[in-house]
């Protein structure tokens, strides 16, 4: 009994690290976070990284990045995945060397990595993955299963807190006993939280987010109809979006996770906030208007109980001065993400 008593505090610190606190209210049964995650995409950096560039973190207000090793498919109707394991033209920071050192870099100066492995699919997105055949079908599981195993024992080694299993497979997720058993083997090797990043037009549809700690979103809802919409008309859609979300917290009472959300600096950012920068070059630019999606944002949805954290796309090791672009990096965003992620709102 002594010995078991001694133990206990081990058992409760190793509990604590892995577990983001969340409490469920008795008898109402509603999700509470004491603990958002304020994040940030990171991106991998083509060099190693010299040690600075995660100095700024802190003093904005930011606790976690994400870190997006890739996997690249050539055709969406390809069952064939590669990684690391098969290729070493990859950028530095797209490693595991370079996710370990930015990782450990990172931890230094307070801010925690969580683990988000993408598949890059040549000239399509990944929400168009979809096999031709049962057979395609078994192919490509077992392909993935190998991509984000590969992962997730990396993940179990280094101590990363989050694991996404997934983003935006849109087309494959509708597969739920296929998900299951990758989620199964995936919790036989990792002990951390597990979520997957689901499309903002998929997340209702997933049938398997009891089996994850977070309904992960990507979170690119359209805001408004026209160009240059005020406060106002942002925070009306957010309302409606959040009563949306909530339906679906509700059903599987589990935490809900941003794991994207972004917009560019262009008077339209919040008509089709998920348009790529190089489909916006003929747009005017305004850092007014993606500062005012961040704002409504912030006084919306980031206030909720059942929000576990959101994580912004994207942040540069370096800046870059690429126009239109979705970073909030020397803008005005970043100013409001800053006030509300350092606690001053």
């Amino acid at each position: 009994m002594k010995k078991a008593l001694l133990l206990l505090p081990i058992v409760l610190l190793f509990f604590g690290f892995w577990a983001y606190q969340y409490q469920v209210a008795e008898g109402i049964n509603t999700i509470k976070i004491t603990d958002k995650q304020k994040g940030i995409c990171w991106v991998g950096s083509p060099r190693p990284l010299e040690g600075w560039e995660l100095d700024s973190l802190r003093h904005l207000g930011i606790t976690h990045i994400s870190q997006t090793p890739f996997g690249w498919q050539s055709d969406p109707k390809s069952p064939g995945i590669r990684w690391e394991r098969d290729s070493e033209k990859m950028w530095w920071g797209e490693s595991l060397e370079g996710v370990k050192v930015t990782t450990d870099l990172g931890r230094e100066k307070g801010v925690e990595s969580i683990l988000k492995p993408h598949l890059w699919v040549r000239g399509q997105w990944p929400g168009a993955i979809s096999m031709q055949s049962e057979e395609d079908w078994t192919t490509w599981f077992g392909e993935y299963s190998e991509f984000i195993m590969y992962y997730a024992k990396y993940a179990q080694e280094h101590q990363i807190p989050v694991l996404c299993i997934g983003t935006e497979l849109e087309l494959t997720s509708k597969r739920e006993a296929d998900w299951r058993k990758i989620i199964s083997e995936i919790r036989a090797v990792y002990k951390g939280e597990i979520t997957y990043a689901a499309n903002f037009t998929e997340y209702e549809q997933i049938e398997f987010w009891d089996a994850l700690d977070y309904i992960g979103i990507q979170a690119y809802f359209p805001l408004s109809e026209k160009s240059n919409p005020n406060l106002q008309t942002l925070v009306k859609s957010w309302n409606k979006k959040i009563k949306e979300i909530e339906k679906v917290q509700k059903r599987f009472q589990k935490p809900v996770l941003f794991t994207e959300i972004g917009y560019c600096n262009t008077i339209d950012a919040s008509v089709e906030p998920w348009v790529w920068p190089n489909e916006r070059k003929d747009v005017a630019l305004s850092e007014e208007m993606q500062a005012l999606c961040y704002q409504a944002f912030f006084e919306t949805a980031w206030k909720m109980d059942w929000l576990a954290g959101a994580y912004f796309w994207k942040w540069y090791p370096q800046p870059r001065d690429r126009q239109p672009d979705f970073t909030p990096q020397n803008k005005l965003a970043q100013e409001v993400m800053r006030s509300f992620y350092a606690g001053e709102n």
